[in-house]
């Protein structure tokens, strides 16, 4: 296979409240049971050639020449969007973590699965910061790391306007959906989409297309590193399970051409006649689609998705173990509409105020030992508290 440049962004100057650069890695081992964190680099894109060009792949890695306030900044892309729903109810419990957290930028699918692993580590997350990365999940990053580097190669360009940041992103998904069509397989797919009322953004590890006796289909595949050798328990398995149901939701919007464009430029503030900056422009170029604006470059996203086949139904979990990368199990599962619509409708409840956080139930609060939240969570104080009053009785 052809490696690909990856095109990237890549600033020190572009911050979030919250989030930094990084390559997304879902981490989850007994021993290492700190926050489930996963998000995609906007450090790891990739721009191509078109459809009908060569298979020499690479992608963008943006480089900010100017600094932009954090509402419309995008670290990671999957932390872009803001969220509406005005069909939710008015009566929040207080300000809800999305105003605070997420104005003017998206839900990502990271921020869904969190928040389904225990709400209350999410909110501590949002409030007092991410804990510091654990051993495990470095290892996984590198790991990602490597196999992204297998398929792409990174490219850095400078961009100067919020357009030029989602051009490139949106550069990046028209070169792997090429290379995905040359090669049957690519990695780090930036994706976006609105969904139940709601922006979201994510990163798909790995899109394969097997061709099969019923024709081609997408596959959805998930890498996840562990440090023991043997599969999580289920419900370390469940959350994969929903991170990847919903990159097939969001992935399938893109597909059906249903991506809202007039409303994500008004959303985000956005000019989609803007002259974008001579580097994205020079790259565009470069990989096989010459475009001189935003609204451009998401033309060329309609019509790349126009001939990808659909996704399949079926959605693959990968097991590897972090020492030699050997593997341990696969997860293959069904895509469940409906439980990924209730467990949607839960977390956006949390996020937009509707409740209060919940604690991880009875039979998952081994969760408890291994977060690094513990010391001040409630539900924490309360057990220890019980348990002092039994031994003192």
């Amino acid at each position: 296979m052809s490696g690909s440049p990856d095109y990237q962004i890549t600033s020190s100057e572009i911050q979030e409240n919250d989030a930094e650069i990084k390559i997304p890695v879902e981490i989850v081992s007994d021993e290492e049971m700190a926050f489930i964190e996963a998000a995609f680099s906007l450090a790891s894109r990739r721009s191509s050639l078109s459809v009908l060009c060569s298979t020499s792949f690479q992608s963008i890695s943006i480089a900010s020449t100017r600094s932009f306030s954090s509402s419309i900044v995008c670290n990671d892309v999957e932390d872009l969007g803001k969220i509406q729903s005005p069909q939710r109810k008015k009566n929040k419990v207080s300000d809800s973590l999305l105003s605070k957290f997420r104005k003017n930028r998206g839900l990502s699918v990271t921020d869904l699965t969190s928040t389904e692993w225990c709400e209350k580590q999410m909110e501590f997350v949002l409030t007092i910061g991410r804990p510091e990365k654990t051993n495990a999940m470095k290892a996984g990053i590198t790991r990602h790391a490597k196999l992204e580097e297998e398929v792409s190669k990174k490219v850095e360009v400078r961009v100067q306007t919020l357009e030029d940041i989602w051009a490139v992103k949106f550069i990046n998904f028209i070169i792997c959906a090429n290379q995905l069509l040359f090669d049957g397989l690519t990695r780090e797919i930036p994706i976006v989409g609105f969904v139940q009322g709601v922006w979201m953004v994510g990163v798909i590890d790995e899109l394969r297309m097997p061709v099969t006796g019923n024709g081609r289909k997408l596959t959805l595949v998930d890498t996840k590193t562990r440090v023991q050798p043997r599969l999580p328990t289920e419900p370390q398995r469940r959350n994969g399970r929903l991170q990847l149901m919903f990159y097939k939701r969001l992935l399938d919007n893109m597909i059906s051409n249903n991506f809202p464009s007039e409303q994500f430029y008004v959303h985000f503030s956005m000019d989609p006649h803007n002259i974008l900056s001579d580097e994205v422009k020079m790259n565009a170029a470069d990989s096989g689609f010459p475009a001189e604006t935003l609204g451009e470059v998401v033309r060329y996203v309609s019509n790349v998705c126009s001939v990808l086949p659909p996704v399949d139904d079926q959605l693959l979990l990968r097991y590897e173990l972090q020492a030699d990368n050997s593997l341990i199990g696969e997860d293959e599962f069904n895509y469940d509409e409906d439980w990924l619509k209730a467990q949607m409708h839960s977390c956006l409840e949390f996020w937009q105020g509707e409740r209060e956080a919940k604690y991880v139930p009875a039979a998952e609060k081994w969760k408890c030992q291994y977060c690094k939240f513990a010391t001040v969570c409630p539900q924490t104080d309360t057990e220890t508290e019980s348990q002092s009053s039994v031994q003192g009785s």
